[in-house]
């Protein structure tokens, strides 16, 4: 079985490790204009990882959850909240800070820093407009057993300690954030990846709405740039890039 990542639109995805364990990240399925598929479409996921609070992040977590049985991996304080609306807090070992690493399956996770704000949109930011407080944010570097490391920044602008994630994780394969507004652009992208040295970026959080667009051949222009030997694969929705 092969490795493959897929973006299911925004800064939501899944990924499959070579033993066959499937993990949605930021799972925003329901309202996500982008996302190709609906809830009744996952009919099994075995980790539901979140890296924060916000409601285009934190999406559908709990009801991914609550209907496969997958285990939550994320912050403390996210996974608090998530406590209150049925899923038991740090069930199967699933809480992480930054900092932090965890086993999960066939699958090492390890928190790291995220240049990003977070309260927590959830339930009740849906229904009136409550915002609960919240924790910061997190990425997430997730190496499979027999596998490939995959750097999933979630939502982040460009910080000089990418250069210490990528000597401590060397994740071969970078997925990050280049709509710009609320997350880093095309210009950031391409010196995040000069600062991770990962071959490979994957770009999201783009063309969601107006207000987040990307060029996607003026990343590919900047980061050859500075880094010829980097591959960027840019996906539609619903599109899978084997490992």
């Amino acid at each position: 079985m092969k490795q493959t990542i897929t973006w299911l639109g925004h800064g939501s995805w899944r990924m499959t490790t070579r033993q066959g364990t499937i993990i949605y990240l930021d799972p925003w399925i329901s309202d996500n204009p982008a996302c190709p598929i609906t809830l009744d479409d996952i009919d099994r996921a075995d980790l539901v990882c979140v890296t924060h609070g916000h409601s285009d992040h934190l999406g559908n977590a709990i009801e991914i959850v609550k209907a496969t049985g997958a285990t939550l991996v994320t912050l403390p304080e996210v996974a608090a909240y998530c406590s209150r609306h049925g899923i038991p807090y740090d069930e199967n070992g699933g809480c992480v800070h930054t900092g932090g690493s965890i086993v999960q399956k066939d699958v090492t996770i390890h928190a790291v820093f995220a240049l990003h704000s977070s309260d927590i949109m959830g339930i009740e930011y849906a229904t009136d407009n409550q915002v609960m407080p919240g924790s910061g944010a997190c990425g997430m570097i997730l190496t499979p057993r027999d596998g490939v490391s995959v750097y999933f920044a979630g939502d982040t602008g460009v910080f000089g300690d990418m250069a210490l994630i990528g000597r401590l994780y060397q994740p071969e394969i970078a997925v990050l954030p280049v709509g710009g507004k609320y997350t880093m652009g095309v210009r950031e992208a391409a010196v995040a990846m000069e600062l991770l040295g990962s071959r490979v970026l994957i770009p999201g959080h783009y063309d969601t709405f107006p207000s987040q667009t990307a060029d996607i051949g003026e990343l590919t222009r900047q980061v050859a740039a500075r880094c010829p030997d980097v591959q960027v694969v840019a996906l539609k929705p619903g599109a899978s890039y084997d490992v």
